[in-house]
């Protein structure tokens, strides 16, 4: 795997095939950061607007929806070492 960018900007949803893709490698440190938020209990509103760059109360359903979407992918892809592993990997 390439080195991630820091601070890429997300899709609306985060990708669902069943192995690691593109955007999963691309977006590895949004994916840590989403997850370190959520283990210091931090609010999914300033998440949104931080790591994702979704205005909450401008776009609250769009950024409810990536935060979520985004953050289920994540626990996903950290779930048995599958970026240990690499792209590719079931």
């Amino acid at each position: 795997m390439r080195k991630p960018p820091l601070d890429p900007d997300v899709a609306d949803a985060a990708p669902t095939d069943q192995a690691l893709t593109v955007y999963d490698e691309e977006h590895v440190v949004t994916y840590t950061r989403l997850l370190q938020a959520e283990s210091e209990g931090a609010d999914w509103r300033e998440v949104a607007r931080i790591v994702l760059h979704i205005d909450p109360e401008r776009e609250p359903d769009r950024a409810r929806n990536a935060y979520l979407s985004h953050l289920k992918r994540a626990k996903w892809a950290t779930e048995q070492g599958r970026f240990l592993r690499g792209a590719g990997s079931n």
